[in-house]
């Protein structure tokens, strides 16, 4: 595993000092547009750094020096098990990264930690995306609905994996700025994106007008699961969370299992094999203002 660093989450709400700083340090990277309109049978070559470069550079339009570094750091999410089959390594590999830090952070995109997006918040570490992403098991055509949009990076690898993605950012203007990031990339030729529906709200309940759905995953922590959540998560759905006090929660997996007789149960376990993984608190909305959290 990589350094407990790596895996963190730290997603802090600050002044908004930090939200003009964000303003004026976000810009998306000037590449090419997308030559090769995207389908669900491109396939990126998985075996081989160079040929993977070439087929991306041809076939996407990407610059090949973040290529071979998105190459390198899938290699690693392979040795370390946070991909665990060929579709999670298809969409980890065709997500350009890149495209959602801050201008000064190109340099580190494909690090193993997080990384600012401004508004006092990060995009998560690569592992934990995948690893998080993988636990899920998205299919084609299952509904997704992510709670903490972010950066956009994660609902764009889950767009790699199915059609219908949903989510969801309690901070407005960095929703506001995402929208704009994944409008801008649809616009270049990724397709793929409009599958993506984001709002501004507070994700801890759900998206009911669009409910109920196959998988959850959510990237604040709180010390339950959200009653509203489960509810929206089809028997037989998946849905991920950090679970635990305030900067000791564990990334669980939730099972929704509906007997034969109608009764719920909801099994659970932790990805990580007990490693605590702190996590941002889940903030709430009072009226149009963020206001302490969810925990009970």
């Amino acid at each position: 595993m990589h350094p407990l660093e790596g895996l963190l989450d730290r997603r802090f709400f600050l002044m908004s000092s930090a939200a003009v700083f964000a303003e004026a340090s976000f810009s998306l990277p000037t590449f090419a547009d997308v030559p090769v309109p995207y389908n669900w049978d491109l396939a990126p070559p998985m075996d081989n750094r160079e040929a993977f470069i070439a087929w991306a550079v041809k076939n996407r339009g990407e610059d090949p020096k973040y290529l071979g570094e998105r190459f390198d750091r899938y290699r690693v999410l392979v040795a370390n098990k946070d991909v665990w089959d060929k579709r999670d390594d298809r969409a980890f590999l065709l997500v350009p990264r890149e495209e959602f830090v801050l201008k000064q952070n190109l340099g580190r995109a494909y690090d193993h930690a997080f990384l600012d997006i401004g508004y006092g918040v990060t995009i998560s570490g690569p592992h934990v995306v995948a690893r998080m992403t993988s636990t899920i098991d998205v299919k084609m055509g299952d509904k997704v609905l992510e709670i903490g949009t972010g950066s956009g990076y994660q609902s764009a690898y889950l767009a790699n994996l199915t059609d219908k993605v949903w989510t969801i950012e309690i901070i407005k203007p960095l929703a506001e700025r995402t929208r704009g990031v994944y409008d801008a990339l649809i616009g270049r030729g990724y397709s793929e994106y409009k599958a993506i529906t984001s709002k501004n709200a507070d994700g801890y309940y759900g998206w009911e007008e669009n409910a109920p759905f196959d998988k959850i995953i959510v990237t604040c922590g709180i010390d339950h699961v959200p009653p509203p959540l489960l509810q929206q998560l089809k028997p037989g759905g998946i849905m991920v969370i950090p679970v635990g006090p305030p900067g000791a929660q564990r990334l669980l997996k939730i099972v929704k299992e509906q007997a034969a007789d109608g009764t719920i149960n909801v099994a659970r376990s932790d990805i990580y094999n007990g490693r605590v993984v702190p996590f941002v608190p889940f903030t709430k909305l009072e009226g149009d203002a963020i206001s302490g959290t969810h925990n009970k």
